[in-house]
């Protein structure tokens, strides 16, 4: 897929979209609605990026999401309901204009391929943990993508514990792992950005596990005894 140099962008204070996750969108902003318009015209995509803590104006964070427009649905007020797919993480560059809307120039950010050895090992202490936290509690933190994409016949929503251990297991790849939990599974928007600001796998595991750990150990202390 080719990468756009320059996009829009939609500036949030507590989001953060991954490569490959799906993230609901409702446009209702004048700027925003013609963002889409323009995006749909074109590429179908843009960046979102989550907004600068303490900063006064609209500040996007350097390092953000770029996602396709999977399904766009106008309503009747002309505000918009839509699935955005992320495509890979981005560094936005700088800023082309402000209006109608925030159009940014971009670079894509790719990992460099780890070391298998090390990354297994890391990849196996992810899925332990994962498997632990999500039998701790009645949570379903997966959402599936064919319901978010609004496929038919997919009327489950969310899988089960059990599903989530079994569906990590299957997937190989460490780079997508941990995007995926960390977009499921990291309960404080500074940790998930902190995750996406993390390019490379290896370090990105290893800060995975210790949010994780630190979850874990949370909701042990919270329990009654």
């Amino acid at each position: 897929m080719k990468i756009p140099r320059d996009v829009g962008v939609m500036i949030l204070p507590n989001a953060t979209l991954f490569p490959q996750a799906m993230l609901p969108l409702y446009l209702f902003e004048p700027r925003y609605r013609r963002m889409l318009e323009k995006s749909l015209d074109s590429n179908r995509m843009f960046v979102v990026a989550m907004q600068k803590p303490g900063s006064k104006r609209e500040t996007p964070l350097p390092v953000a999401g770029l996602g396709l427009i999977r399904v766009s649905v106008q309503n009747d007020d002309e505000t918009s309901h839509l699935i955005l797919q992320g495509v890979t993480r981005v560094e936005i560059v700088r800023t082309i204009s402000y209006k109608p809307y925030r159009r940014v120039e971009i670079r894509a950010l790719q990992a460099q391929q780890a070391d298998t050895i090390h990354t297994d090992a890391l990849l196996a202490r992810v899925r332990d943990l994962v498997g632990e936290r999500v039998n701790m509690s009645s949570v379903r933190p997966f959402t599936t993508s064919a319901k978010a994409a609004g496929k038919k016949g997919s009327d489950k929503e969310f899988l089960t514990a059990k599903e989530v251990i079994e569906y990590l297991e299957k997937l190989n790849d460490a780079d997508q792992v941990a995007d995926l939990v960390s977009c499921a599974l990291l309960p404080e928007p500074g940790q998930r950005q902190e995750m996406l600001e993390t390019v490379e796998v290896e370090p990105r595991l290893r800060r995975l596990i210790q949010f994780l750990m630190s979850d874990i150990s949370d909701i042990k202390r919270r329990r009654p005894r």
